[in-house]
């Protein structure tokens, strides 16, 4: 479940393994770069944290992270 803190979404996905969790990232940077919207995010081991904000929107939650958080979700 995303969370909004500090204007920014976050949410850690936990994976079986670091290979499961690095063709998330893949998945998820294509999505990304479709939308030219692109995560702060960790990868440690099986754990993926991601947090979406909008810097050209001033570091503000907007409707475009809304709309990329949709499209990780549907990937997991």
């Amino acid at each position: 479940m995303w969370t909004e803190k500090n204007n920014q979404l976050h949410r850690q996905f936990i994976f079986k393994n670091f290979s499961e969790a690095f063709a998330f990232m893949t998945r998820v940077a294509l999505e990304a770069e479709k939308m030219d919207h692109h995560p702060l995010w960790t990868n440690v081991w099986n754990k993926v944290d991601i947090w979406l904000n909008t810097h050209d929107a001033g570091d503000v939650v907007t409707e475009k992270d809304r709309v990329l958080a949709e499209k990780i979700d549907a990937l997991v």
